[in-house]
């Protein structure tokens, strides 16, 4: 099985190797499912031994769809991304009414130029036409696609999660991701899936005070509680 950590911090990351855990997605902003981190951050973290970076491209919050200057940005961060040691980034661009848009091919290419994995990241879970979408995602080249099968958790889409993995796992990884815990990590994997996508932060129980809202917290019991289930 191979996890990867969503984490936005470097004690997220100090601990994925704590745990042997060998690939992060790296973000910042994970109150607004994710956006792209800051050099420092990156630099920071690419330093851990034996864990591969991957870097969320996401210039803003509150959907999927981007502008040429959005475009622009993004492919700065994929540049300043390689230029700090990432070994891969994740994004993922649709259009105004859910479908995979074609501004993603311009981003797989400088990437691949770049020598960067590729990870269409939960944009997919907003898809229509799913079995159209993965199709077009293998065209473009992505290497791997991160979904909860079009459900707010990965349990919930369980079945269309597996029946990706099924038809198109020897054509592009599937990666399970939202929800994934210790209860169900091995469900995932008696169907096939073997690729786990979860976050290790808890959120603090009181707020920091004049609005600057909760402490995040490294949730270590978590990562350790899943990945002994296969230990």
């Amino acid at each position: 099985m191979t996890f990867e950590i969503c984490t936005d911090s470097f004690e997220g990351a100090l601990a994925a190797t704590k745990y042997d855990v060998k690939r992060i997605e790296l973000c910042s902003a994970l109150s607004v499912g994710g956006l792209t981190p800051s050099y420092g951050l990156i630099k920071q973290c690419e330093a851990l031994d034996k864990l591969s970076l991957q870097v969320m491209i996401r210039p803003k919050p509150g959907g999927f769809q981007y502008n040429a200057s959005d475009i622009k940005i993004m492919m700065a961060d994929i540049k300043a991304s390689k230029k700090l040691g990432a070994q891969g980034v994740v994004f993922g661009i649709l259009d105004a009414h859910n479908n995979i848009s074609p501004s993603n091919q311009t981003l797989i290419d400088l990437a691949k130029s770049l020598d960067l994995e590729t990870t269409f990241h939960r944009a997919f879970d907003f898809v229509t036409d799913y079995h159209k979408a993965i199709n077009q995602l293998i065209t473009f080249g992505f290497d791997r696609v991160l979904t909860s099968g079009l459900q707010p958790t990965a349990e919930a889409g369980f079945s269309i999660i597996s029946e990706l993995q099924a038809f198109y796992g020897t054509k592009i990884q599937i990666m399970a991701g939202s929800g994934v815990n210790a209860k169900n990590a091995l469900k995932f994997a008696e169907s096939g899936i073997n690729q786990l996508h979860f976050t290790a932060h808890k959120q603090g129980e009181i707020p920091l005070p004049l609005g600057m809202g909760f402490e995040t917290i490294v949730d270590e019991a978590k990562i350790e509680s899943i990945v002994r289930q296969f230990s």
